[in-house]
C-alpha cells in the first residue's frame, strides 16, 4: 500500500514539473459541442485529470461502502455462528469465570 502512496507523490510532482514548465504554452482551443474553450494546455491536462479522478472516485465509492457494509454483516454472522458452535461467552451470562464470586 505505501508502494501506491509514493507512486501517486512522484505523479503529483511530475504533473507539478510539466506544469511550471510549460506555464508559458501557446494556448490551445478545446470544442465540446456548442463550445468552443481557449486555455493552456496545461490546465486542459489537470482539468481532464481531475474529471477523471472524479469519475473514479464517483465509481469507486459506492463499491466501497457496499463491501464495508457487506464485511460488517458478515462479522456479525461470524460471530453468531462462533456463538452456535462454542457456546455463550461468560461475559455474556454475566456469572463470570467458575470458583468466582462476585
Amino acid at each position: 500500500m505505501q508502494f501506491i502512496y509514493w507512486f501517486v507523490l512522484l505523479i503529483a510532482i511530475g504533473f507539478a514539473i510539466f506544469a511550471i514548465q510549460n506555464s508559458g504554452a501557446v494556448p490551445i482551443t478545446l470544442r465540446f459541442l456548442f463550445w468552443k474553450f481557449e486555455t493552456s494546455l496545461i490546465y486542459a491536462l489537470l482539468g481532464s485529470t481531475g474529471v477523471g479522478l472524479l469519475i473514479v472516485l464517483a465509481l469507486w465509492i459506492p463499491r466501497a461502502i457496499h463491501s464495508s457494509v457487506r464485511s460488517r454483516e458478515r462479522k456479525k454472522e461470524i460471530e453468531n455462528l462462533e456463538r452456535m458452535v462454542y457456546g455463550p461467552s461468560p461475559s455474556i451470562l454475566g456469572k463470570g469465570r467458575p470458583g468466582e464470586e462476585r
